[in-house]
């Protein structure tokens, strides 16, 4: 039995990535592992479903923040995790900082090692990177990308410019999509979101769940469904409702919002596994990432699979990938401009039209994006090694 490694730079309770690509190989006859960075509150040694899940306690963690003592905290990351993954057939590195373990095992420690090196973003252009950063960045991957086996990314766009600008292999596209599930539409009576937030049934639900960071359009968000609570009201019209469900440093904002404004509402995140059954109970879903970076810009998130998994139709930003897809899939609608006016012409679209134009487009979608069909992809590249 082939063993693998999964390395991650996070402390792996909200990866749903690295873990359902984690179950798949153990379901498919690997032995599993997960490296990840031990925090506060995380056992250091657990099984995941299945899944042997190692975090590694930095002796370095109680230093100080200054930028040059976190490098020495990340060599040590590397040291470490290299050392405990030497005798590994492959090392799947979750994005850029997780490859030089793959490549530092391979060139020291195991030349027969095999490298999986899976970039979900545009690993020298992500959101708030400076100059220097993404110049690092870029040099980085252009000397280790090379030294990978095989490498999956997360969006076309993304995999045509990693194929340009380090002149590889095209990268295997491997979508964020949830595993299928047929959806059950609850009565109203039974909905999650009405029930705990007091929302009437003529009322429409909106839901934007995931990071509450910035980037992500929350801001955009806010101001709209503030502009509209208004709006309705001097109408006497029921009033579209937006649930914020995630986790983040927004939520301190978004928390003063729902209390000026009776339209919005926070709900805290949930489990991976209870995500869809809660979505299922909004009316649509919201993603208006800003385009602030490349990395965004040639973004397809699994928020997106997540809501049309919901069979819930979408509002999204003007970005290239997702724009391209919702428009050829028509599952809901595009923004023409990212920012307040753009999304509330967006939202007034979509209300004035039947949500159930959408839904054989959504049944349709789901079928094709789903995990079962990502995993067929990854498995054969897995077998191929």
């Amino acid at each position: 039995m082939k063993s693998v490694a999964l390395i991650v730079l996070n402390n792996f309770k909200n990866d749903s990535r690295v873990l359902k690509e984690a179950i798949s190989l153990k379901d498919n006859n690997y032995e599993v592992s997960v490296v990840a960075l031990h925090e506060k509150g995380c056992s250091e040694y657990e099984i995941i479903d299945g899944i042997k899940v190692t975090r590694l306690k930095l002796y370095t963690r109680r230093w100080s923040k200054n930028t040059l003592i976190q490098l020495f905290k990340y060599f040590e990351f590397l040291i470490r995790a290299s050392l405990l993954v030497k005798k590994i057939n492959i090392i799947h590195c979750n994005d850029l900082k997780a490859l030089p373990v793959g490549f530092l095992s391979k060139s020291f420690f195991n030349s027969r090692i095999k490298i999986v090196y899976d970039a979900h973003e545009y690993e020298s252009e992500i959101n708030g990177y400076s100059n220097f950063e993404k110049k690092t960045s870029y040099y980085l991957e252009k000397l280790l990308i090379k030294s990978a086996d095989v490498v999956f990314t997360v969006s076309s766009s993304i995999a045509s410019e990693y194929e340009r600008i380090y002149k590889i292999d095209k990268p295997l596209l491997i979508f964020n999509a949830p595993g299928f599930k047929e959806i059950k539409k609850e009565k109203t009576s039974k909905n999650i979101f009405r029930s705990k937030f007091s929302i009437h049934e003529n009322q429409k639900i909106f839901i934007y769940q995931g990071g509450l960071s910035n980037g992500r359009g929350v801001e955009t968000i806010l101001v709209a469904f503030d502009h509209l609570n208004n709006e309705y009201n001097k109408r006497n019209e029921p009033v579209p409702v937006i649930v914020f469900m995630g986790y983040g440093t927004l939520e301190p904002l978004i928390q003063k919002y729902t209390i000026r404004c009776g339209n919005i509402f926070f709900h805290a995140a949930v489990e991976i596994h209870e995500v869809l059954d809660h979505t299922k109970h909004a009316d649509y879903g919201l993603l208006f990432i800003q385009n602030t970076c490349l990395s965004y810009y040639y973004c397809m998130p699994n928020k997106i699979f997540e809501y049309l998994m919901a069979e819930i139709p979408v509002i999204v930003s003007n970005l290239h990938d997702v724009k391209e897809f919702v428009d050829k899939k028509n599952v809901g609608e595009v923004a023409e401009s990212n920012d307040v006016y753009g999304l509330l012409n967006a939202i007034k679209k979509i209300l004035s039209k039947d949500a159930s134009q959408f839904h054989e487009n959504i049944l349709s979608v789901k079928k094709e994006y789903n995990w079962e069909s990502q995993e067929k992809k990854m498995i054969e590249a897995y077998h191929n090694l």
